[in-house]
């Protein structure tokens, strides 16, 4: 950046002079030659610097030639011939036996109307401090995540040891009852653990429905389908990415929706197929498990909610979104759908 103004003769060198010699920071003024004009004391200290060797020294032989960058020199004459400025330009500076300094370096040209007097300012500020905050808080933040990737392998996994655990009780126990309860607390482990999985997969916590709800729904048509030649379920699912809390709240109704089907649609063998659906815009998105069941009940101690029926209520609203079940003529629907206001 040039300074214009119209002081008396040398009165760029007079000002540039009176700058450096008040800063209380590392500073130089140089002539459009690069050469060292004045050197605050601050500039003198902080790098170790006899000021009296600098004086009319090029700025690029300045200590042991540890100032010499030629990209920098390049930018500081450019700045001297007005065509560029020099504007946070960061550097860092090693010196032997020292450790590396990181720095910001900024130059402004002094004119005031006397060609023969203009000089350059440069200032120097020592971020060094500042970008090693600055990498501990990367490395922390990249170390936070490594542990949390593996506590979720480790959920993942003992949530799957879990699950095994409930699918072998229900081969042991004789009561009906008991084993159908089993079998639901199998089908709602596995959910969540199919989003621990995706969790643990990624590193973004982002994660990719399609895939998401194709393993939520092999992992329950495995535990919960005697004759996958009886009841087949389909995904369809676009190309949406969910946080992983909101996945989670998908997983869970996805889950008691698929369940809710293969209790209630398809009795006495009946055969048919459960379909996951998807859809999200700008306008908002649509959850919706279809089947071709036999449809709503009209018993009412069948079709009055449940525990998984109140599971899809509250997450629903957790999401802000509106839970309905219709007849789909044959079967039924079950959605929970949200519009961005």
């Amino acid at each position: 950046m040039t300074i214009a103004a119209t002081p008396p003769p040398q009165g760029a060198m007079s000002l540039g002079l009176a700058i450096v010699a008040s800063s209380n920071a590392p500073m130089l003024l140089l002539d459009l030659k690069l050469s060292v004009v004045a050197a605050s004391d601050s500039f003198c200290g902080e790098f170790e610097i006899d000021a009296d060797t600098i004086l009319n020294k090029p700025f690029a032989e300045i200590g042991h030639g540890e100032w010499n960058f030629r990209t920098l020199s390049l930018l500081l004459e450019a700045t001297a011939s007005g065509s560029a400025a020099v504007q946070a330009y960061e550097i860092t500076l090693h010196r032997d036996g020292k450790l590396p300094r990181c720095l910001v370096l900024n130059a402004q040209k002094l004119a005031y109307g006397d060609l023969e007097n203009e000089r350059l300012l440069l200032s120097i500020l020592d971020v060094t401090d500042a970008r090693l905050a600055e990498k501990q808080k990367d490395e922390l933040i990249a170390e936070k995540a490594v542990l949390l990737q593996e506590v979720q392998h480790r959920v993942a996994n003992s949530l799957q040891i879990i699950a095994s655990i409930l699918l072998q009780s229900t081969r042991r126990v004789n009561s009906d009852e008991s084993r159908s309860h089993l079998k639901l607390a199998h089908g709602r482990v596995m959910s969540i653990a199919a989003v621990q999985r995706q969790l643990a997969s990624t590193n973004t916590g982002d994660v990719h429905l399609r895939t998401y709800f194709t393993q939520l729904c092999d992992s329950l048509g495995a535990s919960m389908i005697l004759d996958p030649e009886e009841i087949t379920i389909d995904v369809d699912v676009d190309g949406s990415v969910a946080k992983a809390t909101v996945s989670v709240s998908l997983g869970l109704i996805v889950t008691e929706l698929v369940i809710n089907a293969l209790k209630h649609a398809f009795p006495n063998h009946r055969k048919g197929k459960i379909i996951v659906a998807y859809r999200a815009n700008q306008a908002g998105w649509v959850l919706s498990v279809d089947d071709d069941g036999v449809g709503m009940s009209l018993d009412p101690d069948v079709s009055k909610p449940g525990l998984g029926t109140g599971i899809v209520e509250a997450m629903a609203k957790q999401l802000q979104a509106k839970f309905t079940v219709t007849d789909n003529h044959p079967g039924s629907r079950a959605s929970v759908a949200c519009q961005v206001m």
